[in-house]
């Protein structure tokens, strides 16, 4: 991918966890996982993972490697809060939308009511520092047709769209506007975290396990990517980018964000997930509420299959490594050893494709392992999460199947219990193991009901198909 040029002094660095091989002839990483020849030149102007940009040359070598997501910008101070203008659709929740409205001082306000009961009016801000413009919707049209309302009446370069039960953390906005110094970059999102402390099982669960947050890693917001999409929950966006695709598709009942993602994308624009900023949201804690939610989200599969084809699917995998795992399960003498032969040859055909580059055989066996590995886990979560009604009826009727179904369950579990708590603030009060893999499991149950749900409202099964590449 090209794109225009990035600005003298923008830097960027290359991810620590991307692999350097040949003494930096080549970088091993990024997501999905590539490999980037470096011509000499090139590696020259990285000093210790970092290039900052100072001439055409080093500034097409940035946008390579930020295309190639093995790196991430380090950019320059952004445009100014005065640039920026803040959509909130709000419907019944005056309260929360007050909390967030006082928390945006010195910033132009558009607020989209749309439908409440009670109408919100210019008045009920008075006592905030902002300058507040309602706009009402008589009857409810949804969140996509209140942001697209705000939308049309903006005229600053960016708008962010806040949702009504968010309170934003200090510094989260000059956080994100850094970012749009690259003028390819069109949309930003911050990190959705947990708004209040909770001894309720099910906020301290969200508090580390809620769909809103992305964790803390910053990430290009790519399909397939380890950040595939961001929740307009929060987001910042390049109001004319936003005008080229449309706004966001008001025929959707949810993924409405999902899809406005994909589009960016697909219109050549980039996306970026910057953790640093953050947004505490008002989750849903009560246990129906929150199962329902969950199962939401599940539905949105569906509709928006249809209209990106290949991008929700539940799984991509490598053939041979599908292979190898399935072999695993049978289970037998005769499958365990057809599987490392096949490990064996998956391996063989990862050191061909790094032959012109000079690596140890270790670094090959790391690479081929850390494969097999990241299968597992996949697997492990379409089985659980995606594919539990299939899964439990093969439990249901094969001994086998319960075995592969019980083990699937707890590595899923358990490695997501790990994972997640690393992500947790340090005052926040983790769920224990046991409680954790209940609630992770109807947190799948839910999920997978609302996709199965919009599968056989839609008619159309493409949510469930995995893509299994060569």
């Amino acid at each position: 991918m090209t794109g225009p040029r990035l600005p003298d002094g923008f830097a960027v660095q290359v991810d620590r966890r991307v692999r350097v091989l040949g003494e930096g002839a080549a970088l091993l990483g990024g997501s999905p996982t590539r490999l980037l020849r470096l011509a000499p030149a090139a590696q020259t102007m990285l000093h210790g993972g970092r290039l900052e940009v100072h001439d055409a040359v080093s500034a097409q070598l940035a946008r390579t490697l930020l295309d190639a997501t093995v790196a991430h910008p380090r950019p320059m101070s952004g445009p100014s809060h005065r640039d920026v203008t803040v959509i909130i659709p709000v419907r019944d929740n005056l309260s929360g939308l007050t909390r967030l409205v006082s928390a945006l001082r010195g910033l132009r306000v558009v607020v989209v009511d749309d439908g409440s009961a009670v109408p919100v009016a210019e008045s009920d801000f008075a006592a905030t520092r902002c300058d507040v413009q309602v706009l009402r919707n008589d009857r409810s049209k949804g969140p996509a047709a209140a942001r697209n309302a705000g939308l049309a009446v903006c005229t600053t370069d960016l708008v962010a769209f806040l949702d009504s039960d968010v309170l934003p953390r200090r510094g989260w906005l000059e956080a994100l506007l850094g970012h749009f110094c690259d003028p390819a970059v069109a949309l930003v999102a911050p990190r959705i975290v947990a708004l209040n402390q909770s001894d309720n099982v099910v906020a301290r669960y969200e508090a580390v396990r809620s769909s809103l947050d992305l964790g803390l890693r910053e990430a290009p917001v790519i399909p397939y990517g380890t950040v595939s999409y961001v929740p307009s929950a929060a987001i910042i966006c390049r109001r004319s980018r936003l005008l080229e695709v449309g706004g966001f598709d008001e025929s959707l009942i949810s993924g409405e964000d999902v899809d406005l993602c994909w589009r960016l994308n697909e219109a050549g624009a980039r996306l970026r997930y910057e953790p640093i900023a953050m947004v505490a949201h008002d989750h849903r804690t009560e246990l129906r509420k929150w199962f329902a939610r969950k199962s939401f989200y599940g539905s949105s599969a569906a509709p928006l299959t249809i209209r990106h084809p290949g991008k929700t699917a539940p799984l991509v995998i490598s053939g041979w490594t599908l292979v190898v795992w399935m072999l695993v399960a049978i289970g037998s003498g005769i499958g365990y050893f057809a599987s490392i032969a096949v490990a064996a040859i998956t391996g063989r055909r990862i050191a061909k494709s790094l032959a012109s580059v000079q690596t140890e055989p270790m670094e090959v066996a790391v690479v081929a392992a850390h494969g097999l590995g990241s299968a597992a886990l996949q697997l492990a979560s379409a089985i659980c999460r995606h594919y539990w009604p299939i899964a439990l009826i093969a439990a249901l009727v094969s001994r086998r199947s319960r075995r592969v179904v019980v083990v699937a369950a707890v590595l899923d579990g358990v490695f997501d219990w790990v994972t997640r708590n690393g992500n947790a603030d340090e005052d926040t009060k983790r769920v224990g193991l046991p409680t954790y893999l209940l609630l992770k499991r109807l947190d799948d149950i839910a999920y997978g009901l609302g996709l199965w749900t919009g599968v056989v409202r839609e008619r159309h099964a493409g949510a469930l198909k995995p893509q299994i590449r060569t």
